[in-house]
């Protein structure tokens, strides 16, 4: 018998069965729900939110139009109108006022007076 490509085999004890546990790992490739191979699939391989993998990100990519001005707003405390009636008729009302009646939690740059009722006192 001649020897031919479709006649090859190994060699006795060349090729050993795997066991069954490694055979159904390998032939249903289960990965623990990490999904396939890669960074996300290695332990602490997280990306950063935005992170398009080397390309421009999007919120570098779109053009920035108009101004914001949130890094040096004036926050105002806002008192409303029917609770300075607290305050006695005559009494001057400063944030320090306000702040010791419990009526301002914390005084930020300026005192804002809501009109959502009617005052019954008289106000200067």
């Amino acid at each position: 018998m001649t020897m031919r490509l479709h006649n090859l085999k190994p060699r006795p004890g060349a090729k050993h069965l795997r066991s069954a546990w490694h055979w159904r790992e390998f032939r249903t490739r289960q990965t623990s729900g990490r999904g396939g191979k890669g960074q996300t699939a290695r332990s602490g391989g997280s990306i950063r939110l935005g992170f398009e993998g080397g390309q421009m990100p999007l919120l570098r990519r779109i053009p920035k139009r108009g101004f914001n001005n949130a890094n040096f707003r004036t926050i105002y405390t806002i008192v409303n109108v029917e609770q300075l009636n607290t305050f006695d008729n005559g009494a001057v009302v400063t944030p320090e006022a306000l702040a010791e009646a419990g009526l301002a939690g914390k005084l930020f740059e300026g005192v804002k007076c809501s009109a959502m009722a009617n005052s019954r006192k008289s106000s200067r």
